[in-house]
């Protein structure tokens, strides 16, 4: 049985992909994932474990350590940032920049994440840990801690490196840990922006932005060894997905997948939000108490990932005891309703007392007994 807090986000399983909606052979790609971003659960891959390079992919995780700096305050959008010596030496997509050059936080994430600049990139790592080999050190943290098994990071701009590899679902697991920071789609939705008061334009690297419609990011990728890759990440109706593509042979190629991958997903997946049932709201007999009974609350929030069409399925079962014992405080646990698609549990919501009662002494009732007797 799953047993979890109000508002955990909990996707059935035994929903199995159909060969006419999409198949390996659809996806030209060599890896691919489609991820939901609420729970983390695959709903379609074609070979994810696959060790690949993933060129700028790998500035998902770049990022992802800035925005954790931005909310814990290490840094602040309006922070100036200065350019190395090595930072300007970045080769491939980058904004040339000049060593000692200045600019905003603000600036270099915009680089970083529309145009994917390679030096602004290197630029933010070295100001938050000192130099790019400690940042790439928090890096490869990170991805243990998301339990990244098949990913070894050697910079931070994702220019080829030997060694230098990631996955498919490894992509799609720090792309979700990512858009946790609501903030990163300020950015990563811009299309064309401008640096140094207009004299360097910026054009967002991943097309979707122009044909795809829910899509909100995320970033794209492409190197001689790691092909054309992209992170795609698109929201409709509460649903929120994680198309992942590595090693695709032309950025044509790349989004059309991303696309099917996110139209698939759409058209057979929905986010379900269950509604409290009367049941669960009555009155409880208290035994050792002040006052007699009390009321019952739930509170059901969040939702969670159905196969569409199968919400009729969905049933539930309330277990509320005949009487509870004082004393009770409110918010205490009194029972719970659990959610079932057949026999398998797939939520469980406590039910909680709406109200405080004492427990009831010898005291509280001798007084009682002369408040009657007057």
């Amino acid at each position: 049985m799953i047993s979890g807090l109000v508002g955990l986000i909990i996707v059935l399983s035994g929903l199995p992909l159909t060969a006419s909606a999409v198949s390996e052979k659809d996806i030209t790609a060599p890896s691919a994932v489609l991820m939901d971003a609420e729970s983390g659960e695959v709903l379609f891959s074609k070979n994810p474990h696959e060790v690949r390079a993933c060129a700028s992919i790998t500035k998902v995780m770049t990022l992802d350590l800035v925005m954790e700096a931005l909310d814990s305050g290490k840094l602040k959008l309006t922070d100036t940032i200065t350019a190395s010596e090595h930072a300007s030496s970045m080769g491939g997509s980058d904004i040339w920049l000049e060593p000692g050059e200045t600019m905003s936080a603000d600036d270099m994430i915009k680089a970083t994440i529309v145009a994917s600049a390679n030096d602004a990139a290197v630029a933010l790592a070295e100001h938050l840990c000192g130099s790019e080999d400690e940042f790439v050190a928090k890096m490869n943290e990170k991805a243990k801690q998301l339990g990244m098994k098949e990913t070894v990071f050697k910079n931070c701009n994702g220019l080829d490196e030997d060694g230098h590899v990631t996955s498919a679902y490894d992509v799609a697991l720090m792309s979700r840990d990512l858009i946790k920071h609501q903030q990163i789609f300020k950015y990563s939705g811009i299309w064309m922006d401008e640096l140094r008061g207009g004299k360097t334009q910026i054009v967002n690297t991943n097309k979707l932005l122009k044909s795809y419609t829910g899509i909100t990011g995320l970033k794209t990728g492409t190197t001689s060894q790691a092909g054309s890759c992209i992170s795609a990440t698109a929201e409709r109706d509460g649903l929120s997905l994680i198309a992942v593509v590595l090693g695709s042979a032309s950025g044509k190629e790349r989004f059309s997948d991303a696309a099917a991958l996110l139209d698939y997903g759409f058209a057979n997946y929905a986010m379900y939000t269950p509604k409290a049932p009367e049941q669960a709201f009555k009155e409880i007999e208290v035994t050792g108490g002040m006052t007699k009974s009390i009321k019952t609350t739930l509170d059901i929030f969040g939702s969670f990932l159905i196969k569409k069409g199968t919400d009729k399925e969905i049933d539930f079962k309330v277990s509320l005891p005949e009487t509870v014992a004082a004393p009770i405080k409110k918010g205490d646990t009194v029972g719970k309703i659990v959610y079932k698609k057949g026999k398998e549990a797939i939520a469980e919501y406590p039910i909680r007392s709406a109200t405080n009662v004492e427990e009831i002494h010898f005291g509280d009732i001798f007084t009682l007994l002369l408040k009657m007797a007057v």
